[in-house]
């Protein structure tokens, strides 16, 4: 039934392609990198951390920068953001697709990621802005299945552009898409709906980049053994920066990240919840593309098509969360999502082996791609429902946030894992042989570099292929294994916070409607 408090602004069919089509740039550019990554560390002979870093350069460059791009679009203009984010987004790919070298590459990422980070908040920004009530909820649920199933779709359209063309062919594959999306938003986006006019907290915004870039770089420097003093280098940056953007919030006139509304219950665990659930999307996709490509022996375009269970299920799952969230509320809903996600990552954990049956691959991505339908939809609302109109930007970045965020230190953690389990396994097996005292130092650090390196070196040696490439798999899979571990513990963490932590329907709409009248007070003229 239609209440008072609903809305939806004029056209609203058209506004709402126009913000998914640029959702889906930012969502596209953000997975395409994964199937590519076999191809990447041939052309340039990466290392398996430098791989991380190319798949999670993206991740690392939006989830920096949304709480800073999120604040000045809400004060100089969502649909400014919207349009110049686009824009760039497509010398960004340019350089990427072309890239000479995995360091301009990642280099390249990066810059797509802030690309996005102008764009890709504002979208959110502009929903919780135009719409309200039940059309609200419904506008977020086809943006968050939409938005995730694109991502998903990367792979397919990846592994189809590799089986014909160079591995940066992978980075263009968005710029048709980008046209479209720009024309649209100039188009159908209304400019200036409840923006604010306070002052940018410039200096706010700074702190916030330096913080999670840091803490992204640190995670991924961590299992490096000659990084380690780099690693702790970073995490005192990340500490450093994370007390100063504190002081700077608590003493500001007009913080950039307000943290009176960051502490309300709804949304410090809604926020909490969804960097768990996004990141084991983008986790399970970093590793399950290399395992298919490495281990099963995919090319990539099967890689890609593999991955399609997942964009499936989030979309069938996204219309449904609306629906229960509107039932039961958010805090059921997203332990269903986490429900599914939990056990998807154990089908990987216990059934993915070599020649494992695709019946298996399938289903750990189906699996995964109901769990983020399920779970996106009431930890973007619960986000956007905790904070008055003018701070959107905050919610909006605070969700973006949650994907990107999530993605990267999942991407992070379940990639340093899995070089730390391949190197070790690896290591053991040389160790263990009776030929290891005829294994040379430079010999052993090919092997233990990456998955890569391991069959490059293989082809040199042909009499010795079979062995090498059976030792890189196997130890691939327990490196595997280790990234499959940490996903379940995530995921039973964030679980056991929504279940202790989230309120219960009733609960939740009585903060809801006390936030409200909180921020209309707040808002009234003295």
């Amino acid at each position: 039934m239609k209440t008072i408090d609903d809305h939806r602004p004029a056209r609203s069919g058209m506004v709402l392609t126009a913000l998914i089509l640029v959702a889906a740039v930012a969502n596209l550019n953000l997975a395409v990198a994964n199937v590519a990554l076999p191809d990447i560390g041939k052309a340039f002979d990466s290392t398996q951390t430098t791989l991380d870093l190319v798949a999670v350069g993206y991740s690392l460059g939006l989830a920096a920068s949304v709480i800073y791009l999120g604040g000045v679009g809400d004060r100089y203009g969502r649909k400014l953001m919207l349009v110049l984010g686009v824009s760039l987004s497509v010398p960004a790919c340019l350089l990427a697709a072309y890239a000479p070298s995995d360091t301009v590459l990642i280099a390249a990422r990066v810059l797509g990621g802030l690309s996005a980070g102008m764009a890709y908040p504002t979208t959110l920004a502009l929903i919780t802005a135009l719409w309200a009530g039940s059309p609200r909820t419904k506008a977020i649920a086809l943006w968050s299945g939409l938005g995730g199933a694109i991502s998903s779709l990367g792979p397919l359209l990846s592994g189809l552009l590799l089986e014909h063309f160079w591995w940066g062919s992978v980075f263009i594959v968005t710029l048709p898409l980008a046209v479209a999306a720009l024309v649209m938003a100039i188009l159908f986006v209304p400019s200036h709906v409840n923006e604010g006019t306070e002052p940018v907290d410039h200096v706010g915004g700074v702190l916030s980049v330096v913080l999670v870039a840091a803490v992204v770089l640190a995670i991924n420097f961590a299992p490096v053994p000659d990084k380690t003093t780099l690693a702790l280098e970073l995490t005192a940056i990340a500490l450093i920066a994370a007390i100063g953007f504190v002081l700077r919030q608590l003493r500001c006139a007009y913080p950039l990240y307000d943290l009176r509304v960051a502490s309300r219950r709804v949304f410090w665990v809604a926020a909490l919840a969804g960097i768990i659930v996004f990141g084991t999307l983008m986790g399970a996709m970093f590793v399950g593309q290399q395992f298919l490509q490495n281990v099963q022996g995919y090319s990539t375009f099967e890689a890609g098509t593999a991955i399609l269970p997942a964009a499936l299920f989030m979309v069938l799952a996204a219309p449904r969360s609306a629906k229960l969230v509107d039932a039961v509320g958010a805090r059921v809903t997203l332990l269903i999502g986490y429900g599914c996600c939990l056990l998807g990552f154990l089908t990987m954990l216990l059934l993915w082996n070599e020649g494992v049956g695709y019946w298996a691959i399938g289903l750990g991505y189906a699996l995964v791609g109901a769990g983020v339908g399920f779970a996106g939809t009431p930890a973007s609302h619960s986000l956007t429902g905790s904070v008055p109109v003018s701070k959107a930007g905050m919610a909006s970045g605070t969700a973006d946030l949650q994907r990107d965020l999530g993605g990267a230190i999942m991407q992070s953690i379940l990639g340093a894992l899995l070089a730390a389990g391949y190197a070790s396994a690896f290591a053991s097996q040389i160790a263990a042989s009776p030929q290891a005292d005829d294994v040379s130092q430079s010999t052993q650090a090919t092997l233990l570099k990456s998955f890569s390196s391991a069959q490059a070196l293989a082809e040199q040696y042909p009499d010795q292929a079979s062995a090498i490439t059976a030792a890189a798999k196997s130890s691939f899979l327990d490196g595997a294994d280790w990234a499959y571990g940490a996903g379940i513990a995530a995921i039973l963490i964030g679980a056991a916070i929504v279940y202790f932590l989230f309120p219960r329907k009733d609960e939740e709409a009585r903060l809801l409607a006390e936030y409200h009248e909180t921020d209309a007070k707040a808002a009234e003229p003295t």
